[in-house]
């Protein structure tokens, strides 16, 4: 099948272009000009890359034949970040392609979207908004939502939780200040998040239009504080001193993350790689990094 990924030089994007790419796929991704193609280099004489210009997707999708839509692409809203730049990112330019899709025949748009409630901070508010006008679109195309709870794995961007966690127990610091780590999340690996997306991208190639709404966990959650500690038990680190409660909670924090696993699960999947697993296996990656 011939897909279309926004994203793809990002943590999520490069492991799913590289699963389907493997699986047989033909494979464009859409790149801003300052995009590194670090993540992807492997795989740069398998897929075509075109750059975002403009907001004129038509051409990208119809030379390509595209029929099924990933966006993956996304903005964090990670330190100073104005509303305008998230919107650009995670509303307008999102919508262009889904516009642009629709209109040129494409079968089906697969968003990656977040757990995190709208009133959580601008980033949540960005996406939510999004969602709604994909579910407008759904009479003419299937329209599948894809909500991710917090994925982790070798290679992520540093200065995401689970990766700033294991470097800096990795370092040996003296100490970390976190919140009192109350909260409960459900951690999920990578590769599991990839087998979820496989299987929906399977499924909705089925259909011939609709709205459909994934949840991706494992279904087990952990409390920060928790999470923490097996971490640096799994490290093996004896030395950094974990400052409980030194950072305030954020503003409408969310202090139990509940995710329904029902809709994917009804496909067949599971999470196949514990946390223990799933820790174990990035902090075996980050060592090997380390000493080549």
């Amino acid at each position: 099948m011939n897909i279309l990924l926004t994203g793809a030089t990002g943590f999520l994007g490069s492991n799913l272009t590289a699963s389907l790419v493997k699986n047989g796929h033909t494979v464009c991704i859409l790149v801003r000009p300052s995009s590194s193609l670090r993540r992807i280099a492997k795989l740069l004489r398998r897929i075509s890359i075109h750059t975002i210009s403009g907001g004129n997707f038509y051409d990208v999708l119809n030379i390509n034949k595209i029929e099924t839509i990933i966006h993956c692409a996304t903005n964090y809203g990670r330190g100073k970040v104005n509303p305008s730049e998230l919107l650009d990112a995670n509303l307008i330019m999102p919508l262009q392609l889904l516009q642009a899709g629709c209109n040129s025949g494409v079968r089906c748009f697969i968003n990656t979207d977040t757990i995190l409630d709208k009133g959580v901070n601008d980033y949540a508010l960005s996406k939510s908004q999004f969602r709604e006008w994909l579910g407008k679109f759904s009479q003419k195309m299937v329209c599948v939502n894809v909500a991710l709870e917090h994925f982790y794995g070798p290679y992520d961007n540093p200065t995401k939780f689970v990766s700033y966690i294991v470097k800096q127990l990795l370092d040996d610091i003296d100490s970390i200040d976190l919140t009192r780590g109350e909260q409960k999340r459900d951690f999920i690996y990578i590769d599991d998040i990839v087998s979820a997306f496989l299987l929906i991208f399977d499924n909705c190639s089925l259909l011939e239009s609709g709205y459909l709404d994934y949840e991706i966990g494992t279904g087990v959650t952990i409390s920060i504080r928790g999470f923490v500690e097996l971490t640096k038990k799994i490290v093996g680190n004896t030395h950094t001193q974990l400052n409980f409660g030194a950072i305030p909670y954020r503003e409408n924090e969310t202090m139990d993350m509940i995710v329904n696993t029902a809709a994917i699960r009804a496909l067949g999947w599971s999470s196949g790689t514990s946390l223990t697993e799933g820790l174990s296996k990035m902090i075996a990656q980050e060592r090997e990094i380390r000493t080549t």
